[in-house]
């Protein structure tokens, strides 16, 4: 059958041709397709096939459909009748090819090609229009291929009055990023088709990906006033508020909301397919709404369990559950979204996260940090989550553990906004480690003191001005000095706490009394040993800040001159 840009008029791969009649319902099936309201086209083109079985128009529109549904096989058998039913059409063989392409075979791809120009006539544009198109149209693209035919089909249509050209065209580029390419094709296209929304909507995805915010905030309200009922326009115009939302803090919350409503109004307008549904949960995610969450994933798992994307349902299923504080379903939903993961490479930051916090939930607080420590080491944004496990062993008074989970947050995430707390909490952790294993006699190794000195260091470097870095500092010094012969070992830490407090900033003294006082005590009783009256300046400087002080009070009265006996009269 020979086709002709008379008889032929292109929108998103549905061809009009023959009677009123007809164009007008397969001009009606055209619309439904591109507001991607599947299932009512899927309708209409069965009853076309049924009603006008030698037309291989509808079958090539009824397989492609198919194939954007992803019935790959429905659709291979759908051309294969078209081909019987009409041999000398071109569209048909130019399905299968497709068909091949969704199935990795390229081969056989160029075979059923070269059969569609083969009964097509040389000067027919439109074979070659649908061969580069079905060369980008799976998710293995082929740019290099579909270049050729995209660029003849340009070429045969020469008086440019097929918007559709460059409707793909624009396609083209955009799908390579190349958007000052892809803008001149889809401006084209308008200039011939003003009524072409899927252009417009192509146009704002462009200014998203741009982050050019507002602008593409324009072009899909533009989509939308010229038909409200045009579902992509509101999917495009959601993903555009949710990048917003990602993008610019102060919009989160805000932007969130409104990308919700508007993927919400997509649902509604179109077939709330199981991938429509599934972004709409990950949306869900973005946004924080984890009650709504738990029930849209919910819906999905029993929607197709088997679908090939169920375990990214199982996954936000668990993230959902932990979210809502339902710890033990996170618990036992992530343990089976690992189970399924047989492919570990898509396995993410999250999955480990999850997992972690569930099982830290549970006490399981050795396999908690593991997989947490995995979670940051493919996602070092993950190390806070350490920080909570840290935080949460710290105040269950497991210090050898919180040391060494506040120890890990560093290393992985060294330049991270908490790394000066964190270097505070594995000091203080570790000094109150070695305390506590000391006074039961368990005469813990000395490298837990070294540590927590070494930690204390890494504060000072940082911010020099911390207090207690340089108390901390001198207390471990102090338990490190020989009680029976002591080497004062903590003069220079408290020499350096004192000029910070009384020279260098004193303005931090009176936030910092206990430390200062503890200085001085044992500044006082350290010089009291070669020179009393320094001695008694320094303890008298404590009673100054403590007056009630007893170990100041103690250790200034042994430096004062015994008082002298009275004489015994003699009788």
């Amino acid at each position: 059958m020979k086709m002709t840009k008379k008889a032929i008029t292109l929108s998103l791969g549905l061809v009009v041709m023959g009677s009123a009649s007809f164009a007008q319902s397969l001009n009606d099936a055209k619309k439904a397709v591109d507001a991607e309201q599947y299932q009512k086209a899927t309708t209409m083109l069965k009853a076309l096939v049924k009603s006008q079985a030698n037309k291989g128009e509808n079958y090539f529109n009824l397989g492609d459909l198919y194939l954007r549904m992803d019935y790959i096989d429905s659709a291979r058998a759908t051309f294969t009748q078209g081909v019987t039913a009409d041999p000398k059409n071109p569209l048909n063989y130019i399905g299968l090819g497709e068909a091949d392409l969704f199935e990795k075979n390229p081969t056989s791809a160029k075979t059923n090609f070269d059969k569609a120009v083969d009964v097509s006539s040389k000067k027919d544009y439109i074979p070659q229009l649908y061969i580069g198109k079905a060369y980008i149209a799976t998710d293995n693209k082929d740019f290099t291929a579909a270049l050729p035919y995209l660029q003849k089909a340009d070429e045969l249509d020469a008086n440019d009055k097929d918007a559709e050209t460059f409707l793909a065209l624009g396609d083209y580029y955009a799908a390579q990023k190349k958007n000052s390419e892809a803008l001149q094709n889809y401006m084209r296209a308008l200039n011939i088709n003003a009524g072409l929304i899927r252009a417009t909507t192509q146009i704002g995805r462009m200014y998203t990906e741009s982050r050019a915010f507002p602008e593409a905030e324009a072009q899909f309200n533009d989509a939308i006033a010229a038909d409200p009922n045009y579902g992509p326009a509101y999917r495009e115009l959601a993903e555009l508020y949710m990048q917003w939302a990602n993008q610019v803090a102060t919009e989160q919350v805000a932007k969130s909301a409104l990308a919700l409503t508007n993927y919400k109004k997509y649902l509604d307008l179109t077939d709330n397919s199981y991938d429509s549904k599934l972004r709409y949960a990950q949306f869900l995610f973005y946004a924080k709404d984890y009650p709504g969450l738990a029930q849209v994933t919910a819906e999905l798992a029993t929607m197709n369990p088997n679908n090939e994307k169920a375990l990214v349902v199982s996954r936000l299923r668990g993230y959902s559950a932990y979210e809502n504080k339902d710890y033990p379903k996170s618990l036992e939903l992530m343990n089976e979204f690992f189970t399924k993961a047989k492919d570990t490479s898509r396995i993410i930051a999250g999955d480990y996260l999850y997992l972690g916090r569930a099982q830290m939930q549970a006490g399981q607080d050795s396999l908690a940090m593991g997989n947490i420590v995995k979670a940051v080491q493919k996602d070092s944004t993950n190390a806070e989550a350490l920080e909570e496990i840290g935080s949460a062993l710290f105040k269950a008074k497991k210090y050898d553990k919180a040391g060494d989970v506040f120890a890990i947050a560093i290393k992985e995430n060294p330049n991270g906004k908490n790394t000066l707390q964190n270097y505070y909490y594995v000091g203080v952790a570790k000094y109150v480690d070695y305390g506590t294993k000391s006074q039961a006699g368990k005469n813990p190794d000395k490298k837990i003191l070294a540590d927590a000195d070494s930690a204390f260091v890494n504060i000072i470097k940082g911010k020099s001005d911390f207090v207690l870095a340089y108390a901390y500092r001198a207390r471990i010094a102090k338990i490190q000095d020989d009680l029976n012969a002591p080497k004062w070992l903590a003069v220079p830490q408290y020499e350096e706490l004192v000029k910070l407090l009384t020279v260098t900033k004193p303005e931090l003294a009176a936030a910092q009394p206990k430390e200062l006082v503890e200085a001085y005590i044992y500044l006082g009783s350290y010089y009291a040993q070669t020179d009393k009256e320094k001695g008694k300046e320094f303890l008298n400087k404590a009673l100054a800040i403590d007056p009630a002080n007893s170990g100041a009070q103690e250790r200034l009265k042994q430096l004062m001159p015994a008082a002298a006996k009275a004489p015994v009269k003699k009788k």
